[in-house]
């Protein structure tokens, strides 16, 4: 899985609905820091992705053929989202970050196997 997220700059993510049920599965951008990704949804906590996580706290991840089923760890501790979205900004460039990122309030950290 850690050479499928070096190979690529967005992964899909699948989460169970919390009103459906039913898989949903989206890209994402992702920062890989050792053996463990890290995740900015694109509205903060008002995003469904991550609303769906709250409920459910359950997450496939795949990139490049590569597929695991993890358990994220949502966080909104202000020091832990700002050092996320720092390393967002530095992966992906802060004027693309500010251009897709509209609430900066919370950030979900996976363990990679």
């Amino acid at each position: 899985m850690k050479r499928a997220l070096d190979s690529t700059e967005e992964v899909e993510i699948t989460v169970t609905g919390r009103k459906s049920g039913r898989k949903i599965a989206l890209p994402v951008w992702f920062v890989r820091e050792g053996g463990r990704l890290l995740l900015l949804p694109v509205r903060g906590s008002e995003s469904n992705w991550y609303k769906n996580v709250i409920h459910t706290p359950s997450m496939s991840i795949s990139a490049a053929g590569t597929k695991v089923t993890l358990t994220p760890k949502p966080s909104s501790d202000r020091n832990k989202v700002k050092e996320v979205a720092d390393k967002f900004r530095a992966k992906y460039g802060a004027g693309e970050v500010k251009k897709y990122y509209s609430n900066l309030d919370t950030c979900v950290e996976v363990a990679l196997p």
